[in-house]
């Protein structure tokens, strides 16, 4: 029966004899230190700053920001403005722009467009007046056009036109200059009807009678003239 000595255990544990039992731990080496480049840092810095700019930015432009009235459904020249038309934002204007605070909206109601006034814009003092139409001293007349007799896709409310009488029967000529009548577009509707376009026209008093006359007798057409004064 083999005996086991301190000798043999050393041998077993791979150390001569000369080194005794003690057994020598492994020594450790420390993880390297990282060192952080410079540009890291710097870039590290710039981005605090540019979140802190951006802050005061959001925080600045939502306390200078106001309730105005916006445009929700565009309304042309002439048309009267409802409160369907309208709508409240908060958002920071410029005051030369002479915005409408949202809390004027019903006095904005029931007034007429002096401008066309586009869907998502601000309402500005000039867009819209309190002016009667028809004016004193003028009237309105409807007149029923075939899309021969008026300008294609290019009418709206405020226009200048000419009513201009047309020949009583196909192919007649005349050398004499037709009649002619200056009048304001005030509004334009389809007639689905008879398929024809119905434009409401503000002429002065005087001129009423005779336009009404052209437009029964269907001897009309519409010249639509430059707008510049």
């Amino acid at each position: 029966m083999a005996t086991t000595t301190p000798e043999t255990q050393t041998r077993r544990r791979g150390a001569s004899p000369e080194q005794g039992s003690a057994v020598v731990p492994e020594q450790i080496s420390p993880p390297p230190k990282m060192r952080r480049k410079p540009i890291v840092a710097v870039a590290s810095v710039a981005a605090i700053a540019l979140g802190a700019l951006v802050s005061m930015w959001a925080w600045q432009s939502t306390s200078d920001a106001q309730d105005v009235l916006a445009v929700r459904e565009t309304v042309e020249r002439g048309e009267v403005i409802s409160a369907e038309d309208l709508m409240s934002v908060k958002i920071t204007v410029d005051p030369a722009m002479r915005p409408i605070p949202a809390s004027e909206l019903d006095t904005i109601v029931g007034q007429r467009a002096a401008l066309d006034m586009a869907a998502g814009g601000v309402v500005t003092a000039e867009q819209f007046t309190d002016a009667p139409i028809p004016a004193k001293g003028e009237s309105v007349v409807g007149v029923s056009l075939s899309s021969a007799m008026l300008p294609v896709g290019q009418l709206g409310p405020g226009d200048k036109v000419r009513i201009v009488a047309t020949p009583g029967e196909a192919g007649e000529v005349t050398t004499s200059l037709p009649e002619t009548i200056g009048a304001v577009v005030v509004n334009v509707v389809p007639d689905d009807i008879t398929g024809n376009t119905l434009v409401n026209v503000a002429v002065s008093r005087d001129d009423a009678p005779n336009v009404a006359s052209l437009a029964a007798s269907g001897k009309v057409a519409l010249v639509l003239d430059s707008q510049e004064d």
